[in-house]
């Protein structure tokens, strides 16, 4: 039964409306009352009967998250196209019209229109921006509307302003968007060639000097070498002159310009000042001259004066031949190796090592491979031994030996590399947990259970006891975090304490903290997980050393092995239990402990694969692709087809 159409009983259409303002529809224009709100829409915004409103600017669907107006969301974003116009020329004989390329801009933010004509030299016309950044309009009759982004397109024709451009091509981050758009594009379009600029490119050609230069191309070499610098330690011995003695150089070869500079290495207290630059940095020759040349004496060209008297003019001709060229050697990389002399302006320097970059350099270019440092200075004398004191009880001892190395004492530091590495982060927390009970004779004590937490961060221990009860003892926190000693070392003497590391821990190994033995009887599947990750630094989780103790089994028990396996299994499943399996492994006398035992039993037991969802892990990928706004498409299924050619 239907409700009657009467108040409170029908659903209104204003509920939830916020806006009931009315739109202008007249005005006076030059004193007549004019009808102007044709286009306007009804009372709240909302369109009239029959009435299609126009937007403006252009719309873009609406995406996920914050809804952002398209000059935040767009900002510093456009849309590049490749175009052309073809313009008539009517004052030239040699061509009839002109194929001027151009780049058409598209501002996303407010709908912005800007044609730009890349410079051409010595062109001859005015090129530049030829449309400055503006909304422009459709030709008419359209010219109330303006170009949005679906007018655009490859391979189409525009009019901006009566001139025509053709679009032929864009890049590839507006295929990507107006793909996303819903656009299709069509393909791309070629440029006519310009019959001017062919007959400009022919005229150059021909343009060849008679007598050219040669060329010396230095810009790749400073591209290639830019900032790689070799190094090497150098020796100068000056004892021969007065007051001389061995000096320390370091060359810098600059593999840029083929440059080189020295500095001296002045040790403190040798009475010398400490001069910037032993040499600047130059281009150094083979061969000292006697006498320093001019400025213009060396020049790569020489000029030759064919008219000797001065009454008949001059007339110079370019030394092709190089008669009088002034040839000179600088040294280069492959002048420079360990053991070898270089003459610095007269100085016989000795190159006795150089660095590690400067050893790969040669290794990759010349294959040199011995680099054996030359010795031209006595060795220092050995520093005497500073004894350290005995360990005098007070605070820790890293404080007290801090105390004895330095007037003002410092506090000890801690290994930050190790803190950082090793501190929890997320859901890895570096921390290893034992299960563990006292080893003693007492029947109360017995029964306590506690957990000892390694932290590997800074290789500290603490130990929880789990409350019980009606055991008649107090659980809580038995040991508050701090490294532990361990058992039967000297309190008062001159070398370093040794502390429980993460591998003295093990399940199995007995632990004395505090005069009390603790047994470690099991540990959580963290620690024991992040000890098979890491075997290299956890021996007794190295599944390689257990198997190896393994093999050393003599052929008579071996058999017994097998024997055992085929009881324990006499269905023959593959599988056994785990306490039989413990039972068989330590009874063969091969070494192996507790913790070795429990490492072999995980590494073969069976794991239950979980299923895989094809559908959630594809929807994961979608999910994970959109919202790193991915666009390489093409590569992504160039990929796909090399995996998956069939």
């Amino acid at each position: 039964m239907a409700l009657p159409f009467l108040p409170g009983n029908s659903l209104h259409v204003h509920i939830g409306k916020e806006r009931f303002h009315k739109s202008q529809h007249f005005n006076l224009s030059s004193g007549l009352p004019m009808l102007v709100g044709l286009e306007k829409p009804g009372i709240g915004g909302e369109p009239l009967v029959g009435q299609k409103i126009r937007s403006k600017y252009s719309v873009y669907p609406k995406g996920e998250g914050s809804d952002l107006p398209s000059w935040i969301a767009f900002d510093k974003q456009a849309l590049c196209f490749e175009a052309y116009f073809r313009e008539t020329v009517t004052i030239s004989e040699l061509e009839t019209h002109r194929i001027r390329k151009c780049k058409i801009y598209f501002y996303l933010e407010d709908d912005t229109i800007q044609v730009v004509e890349p410079k051409w030299k010595n062109s001859g016309i005015s090129q530049g921006t030829l449309i400055h950044r503006h909304r422009i309009p459709l030709p008419p009759p359209n010219d109330d509307q303006f170009y949005k982004v679906l007018h655009f397109n490859i391979n189409q024709d525009m009019v901006l302003y009566s001139r025509t451009f053709t679009v032929t091509n864009c890049d590839s981050f507006t295929k990507n968007f107006l793909t996303k758009l819903g656009v299709r594009l069509n393909e791309p379009a070629m440029i006519p060639d310009d019959p001017y600029s062919k007959h400009r490119q022919q005229l150059e050609g021909t343009m060849k000097p008679l007598r050219p230069y040669e060329r010396r191309d230095t810009l790749k070499q400073f591209l290639d070498y830019d900032h790689k610098i070799l190094r090497f330690y150098c020796f100068w011995d000056d004892t021969e002159n007065m007051f001389g003695d061995p000096r320390e150089l370091i060359l810098h070869y600059y593999l840029a310009d083929d440059t080189i500079e020295i500095f001296e290495v002045i040790p403190p207290n040798s009475g010398r000042e400490h001069v910037p630059k032993f040499l600047c940095r130059s281009k150094v020759p083979k061969r000292s001259p006697v006498q320093m040349k001019l400025p213009g004496e060396t020049t790569d060209r020489t000029v030759l004066n064919m008219v000797a008297s001065k009454n008949q003019g001059q007339c110079f001709v370019l030394d092709s031949l190089k008669t009088g060229a002034v040839s000179e050697e600088f040294y280069r990389d492959s002048d420079l190796t360990v053991g070898g002399e270089v003459n610095i302006w007269g100085r016989r320097v000795v190159i006795t090592d150089c660095d590690e970059f400067t050893k790969e350099y040669y290794r990759s270019k010349y294959g040199i491979e011995d680099f054996t440092p030359v010795q031209c200075k006595v060795p220092p004398a050995p520093k005497p031994s500073n004894p350290v004191p005995p360990y005098n009880g007070f605070g820790s001892e890293e404080d007290s030996l801090s105390s004895c190395q330095g007037l003002f004492p410092k506090p000890p530091r801690k290994d930050f590399q190790k803190f950082m590495e090793k501190d929890r982060c997320g859901l890895n927390s570096n921390v290893l947990n034992f299960h563990a009970k006292m080893m003693t004779s007492d029947p109360v004590d017995k029964e306590r259970v506690f957990i000892i937490s390694f932290y590997l961060s800074d290789d500290s221990m603490s130990m929880f006891e789990w409350p019980q009860r009606n055991s008649g003892v107090l659980g809580g926190k038995f040991l508050a975090r701090r490294r532990v000693r361990k058992p039967g070392q000297k309190l008062f003497k001159s070398e370093p304490f040794e502390y429980f590391t993460a591998q003295d821990l093990y399940v199995g190994a007995s632990v004395c903290v505090n005069g009390i033995n603790f047994q470690l009887l099991d540990a959580d599947d963290y620690t024991l997980s992040y000890m098979e990750q890491h075997a290299e630094e956890f021996p007794r989780a190295n599944t390689g050393n257990i198997l190896s103790k393994l093999r050393s089994i003599p052929e008579g028990k071996q058999s017994e092995i097998r024997k055992f396996l085929s009881l324990s299994d006499p269905t023959n499943t593959g599988f056994i239990p785990y306490e039989s399996f413990r039972g068989l492994m330590m009874g063969l006398d091969c070494g192996l402990s507790e913790h070795e035992v429990l490492v072999l039993a995980r590494c073969f037991s069976e794991c239950e694969q979980p299923e895989v969802d094809v559908g959630f892990m594809l929807a994961v990928a979608q999910d994970f692709l959109r919202k790193k706004h991915f666009e390489d498409f093409p590569h992504l299924a160039g990929i796909f087809m090399y995996h998956d050619r069939q």
